[in-house]
Formats: C-alpha cells, structure tokens, sequence
C-alpha cells in the first residue's frame, strides 16, 4: 500500500482516531485545529500539526492543500465551519476532500460545496451495534450499499463438516463465501472442498435481507 499524504482537520475524538490508524497505516498526515491543546495531543504522533482556523482561506493557503493526496474536514458540532471549510479546500485545488456529516440534511450540503466523500461516524457506529445485537452469530459487519454487505458470522452448526460444494450456497442463495477466519487469521483461499469446522467464522457477501434469512439472524 502506497504511502498518502494526508491534511486532517478537526482533531476531537474522531479526528484523533482518524489521526492514530493514518499513522499506524504508515501515511503522512498534517494534523490542524483551532484549538491548541488539541493540537498538542498529537504533535508527536502526526508528521506535522498547525494551529489554526480553517475558515480563514489564508490559512489554508499556506498549507499548501493541492499537494495533499486527501484532506479529511472531522470538524464535529459546528457545522458552518465544516461546511466553509470543505468549500474552501475544493476551491483550493484539493484533489479529494472528505468530509463528516451527522444527518443526510448535512451531506447534501458538503456534497454541492466541494466534498467527495461523506462519513457519518455516529449513525454508521449505532447502525453496527444494532445488527451487532441482533444475534449472537454476528461477529461484524461492513456496510457496501444500502442492499449488500459482508458479514462475519460464526459458521452454523449445521454446516461444520460439510464443504462448500456440498452446502452449495452461492447457486442457491446468490451470496458468496469470502474468507473463513478461526483464531484471528483469515482464509481467502476458498475452494469447492474445504470444510467447515467447529470454532470458525465465516465471512460473507450478498444482500442483507437474504443474508438475515439464510442464518436466520
């Protein structure tokens, strides 16, 4: 995975998790805030930190924001300044600015002003935990459209030792087995003859409500 370089603006709680996987995926990141405390909280994690106003179009200038692979705006609880800012980046020459949102009102706004992309971190978190809760065969999830997703979910009692030719799920229920996981490692490699044993969990792809119905979730 190559390297990007990244401008991250908003440095609450999300913006610092954002911040720690940026570093610990191996990118650079340029971390800005208002506040400088904040900006004290990750100074020596990120590659470079700046106090600053990101409404104030100067300040972004002097970022130099086209050199940036992607500018993420995680400014949370004022939406004017997430908004100005997301304007000004996409003015500015920024080749993918990604922005967060806490209602759809708010996503159609960034989307006509400048943002590629939009994250809605706490309606994604409570959505996880709900289907999370749902059954105990769940183990995660991951949202692809508003009709498909992948599931993992631990292998049902009914297939351990049978194969996957034998339980044949893909001609019959159109959904397709991407890995099988036990003790934390991940199996891609699936094949007509592998078997399925107690203790895994398997990870699959399709539509939710077909998935739901299949395992009965």
């Amino acid at each position: 995975m190559k390297a990007k370089s990244v401008l991250l603006i908003g440095l609450g709680r999300f913006g610092r998790h954002i911040a720690n996987k940026l570093v610990e995926l191996g990118h650079q990141v340029m971390a800005v805030d208002n506040n400088e405390d904040r900006v004290n909280d990750v100074v020596t994690l990120v590659t470079n930190s700046q106090i600053g106003d990101s409404t104030n179009e100067e300040f972004l200038m002097s970022l130099g924001i086209s050199n940036f692979d992607v500018c993420i705006v995680a400014i949370s609880g004022d939406f004017q300044s997430s908004l100005e800012t997301t304007c000004y980046l996409k003015e500015l020459g920024a080749k993918k600015v990604i922005s967060r949102a806490e209602q759809d009102s708010q996503a159609k706004l960034l989307l006509r002003n400048g943002a590629d992309e939009i994250v809605y971190p706490e309606k994604q978190l409570a959505q996880w935990i709900a289907i999370k809760c749902s059954s105990d065969s769940i183990l995660d999830y991951i949202e692809i459209d508003s009709d498909n997703a992948i599931f993992e979910i631990m292998v049902p009692q009914n297939w351990i030792g049978k194969s996957v030719i034998q339980i044949d799920i893909r001609k019959k229920y159109n959904i397709n087995i991407m890995g099988v996981k036990k003790n934390g490692k991940i199996n891609l490699n699936i094949t007509p003859d592998l078997v399925f044993k107690e203790g895994e969990s398997i990870l699959v792809l399709g539509q939710h409500k077909t998935i739901q119905k299949i395992f009965k979730l």
